[in-house]
């Protein structure tokens, strides 16, 4: 294997670090950009410009630059409806389509005890505290289609059920073991339009 220098070997282990990024693609990525140098400048630049100003929103977990998102700033969102999703990218699917009016939230993660991940690590009394302090009539339960998405759901639904609240989850167009983040826009539509009432 050729040795690199220390910086480029630097760039590329962090490059490795990024989700589906081996230390081949890192490496072609890191060469891209040191023959870029003034892209590399502008990324360098947006970068940190993105962790200076970007935040979760105090609200429902999505990013923004202020207390609040766009989504959960913006009046005419139906705050009587409110999607669960696991992180900020399942979001993001959900939004691509343009189906979807109510606002959301982020659980941060989905329940795995073998992971170390429990109910205390999840943004859940922020949800209970939503749905109980609010105009709440449906929450939309858009975990992912695997073993712990699936686990996640189940707890929300017991978490939340009892009186006039409707639970939902998003029907079963959403391929078994996949993410949000993968599916495509028919199938995100579909999903949400087709969604099962769970109580």
């Amino acid at each position: 294997m050729t040795e690199l220098s220390p910086s480029l070997e630097a760039l590329v282990a962090e490059l490795g670090k990024l989700p589906g990024i081996g230390r081949k693609t890192a490496l072609r990525l890191g060469l891209h950009l040191l023959l870029q140098a003034g892209r590399t400048r502008e990324l360098a630049a947006a970068l940190l410009r993105a962790a200076e100003h970007c935040r979760f929103c105090q609200k429902c977990g999505n990013l923004g630059e202020d207390e609040l998102c766009p989504i959960c700033r913006n009046p005419a969102r139906d705050a009587g409806l409110i999607c669960v999703v696991e992180q900020v990218p399942d979001l993001l699917a959900i939004e691509r389509v343009g189906e979807y009016r109510g606002v959301y939230h982020v659980l941060g993660g989905v329940l795995s005890p073998l992971d170390g991940v429990g109910p205390e690590q999840l943004r859940l009394a922020e949800l209970e505290r939503r749905v109980g302090g609010g105009p709440v009539r449906e929450v939309v339960l858009a975990t992912s289609a695997t073993v712990e998405g699936d686990a996640t759901a189940l707890y929300l639904q017991r978490l939340l059920q009892g009186g006039a609240l409707r639970i939902s989850r998003l029907a079963r167009g959403l391929p078994s073991g996949g993410s949000l983040e993968s599916a495509d826009q028919l199938t995100l539509a579909r999903a949400l339009d087709g969604r099962e009432r769970l109580s």
